[in-house]
């Protein structure tokens, strides 16, 4: 028998997304520890293999893809061997390139992560955070009207890393672009241009970037301080709702019909990395097919907990959120 979550992702194969971001190369030494190093006390990691996924933007796409939606994603990468690695890895996905704009000013975002067993050790970025230059904004913002013209997406994502791709223009254009298409947009964001996203459908900050966006005083566990903040927000930016991930406190969503506080289902959290592009995902494929916010909130709230019971960067299992989302009854 069909229940609401296989009719949600039988939906989301007719759902096209578009990605605009900072996308990144998560590269990932895994190894062991055996001793401390006798130059300095520091670890020394045995590595014993390497491995790359696809990292921000590019696993918010990675995670629709995965649930079925036809994801096109739009950023700016470097010309460089990392470049090159992050190309053939969206190829290795069985995602569209076509809206990767190549730089040779800029370099390909890396993020290395060493690992030894389940255990971080460390992380190494190499990147830079500087504002795309006007010739790469321009190049960027032509890619996208052509996407848009052409492949008419139901929804948009904007995933800001604070790399530079997501510039002030580039956003201003992109919101101009979606509000002429009636396209919704869904915001994942971080500090920089916090306050540009202007009367988007969806906002979903955590509550970090909440305080620090806001510059308040706000946290997960106080929902009285959640709430305020969340109304101050909506007065600045005019958007249509807002879900704010609180990591072991759940999530909280507001809009015009009221607000919900879903609980955090109880997790073996190994690694929340990612978490938040298999969230914002979710939601906005949920957003797409008009569902209520509290469902909205509900479905992202599992699928966001499921991907950190796994190390790195992973999108979502989806026969584990299907059976999860089915017995919890998250949709009717």
């Amino acid at each position: 028998m069909s229940t609401g979550v296989d009719r949600f992702l039988e939906q989301a194969r007719n759902t096209t997304v578009l990605v605009v971001g900072d996308v990144m190369l998560d590269a990932y030494l895994w190894g062991r520890v055996d001793r401390i190093s006798p130059e300095a006390p520091v670890p020394v990691v045995h590595v014993q293999r390497r491995s790359a996924r696809l990292g921000g933007a590019a696993n918010v796409a990675l995670n629709l893809k995965t649930l079925g939606a036809t994801p096109v994603v739009v950023s700016t990468i470097g010309t460089d061997a990392a470049g090159q690695d992050l190309e053939r890895c969206f190829l290795d996905a069985g995602l569209d390139n076509v809206g990767l704009v190549r730089s040779p000013q800029r370099p390909t975002t890396v993020k290395t992560r060493v690992i030894s067993g389940h255990q971080h050790v460390v992380r190494v970025d190499e990147e830079t955070s500087d504002d795309l230059s006007p010739a790469d904004e321009a190049a960027l913002l032509q890619r996208i009207e052509r996407i848009v013209s052409g492949r008419k997406p139901t929804a948009i994502v904007m995933e800001d890393y604070n790399k530079g791709v997501l510039t002030a223009n580039t956003i201003e254009h992109v919101l101009a672009i979606a509000g002429q298409a009636g396209i919704p947009v869904a915001v994942d964001p971080k500090l920089k241009n916090f306050l540009r996203y202007r009367g988007v459908a969806l906002f979903k900050p955590n509550v970090k970037e909440l305080r620090e966006g806001l510059k308040v005083d706000v946290r997960g566990s106080d929902l009285a301080s959640v709430r305020a903040a969340v109304s101050r927000l909506e007065q600045e930016l005019g958007n249509s709702a807002t879900m704010v991930t609180l990591s072991e406190h759940g999530v909280y969503v507001h809009d015009a019909d009221g607000e919900h506080h879903i609980a955090a289902h109880p997790r073996k959290i190994v690694d929340v990395s990612g978490a938040g592009d298999t969230v914002i995902a979710v939601a906005t494929l949920a957003l797409a097919q008009g569902l209520p916010l509290d469902r909205i909130a509900a479905l992202s709230n599992l699928a966001g907990g499921l991907v950190c019971e796994e190390v790195g960067a992973v999108p979502i299992d989806v026969e584990r959120f299907r059976h999860e989302a089915a017995q919890a009854t998250l949709l009717p």
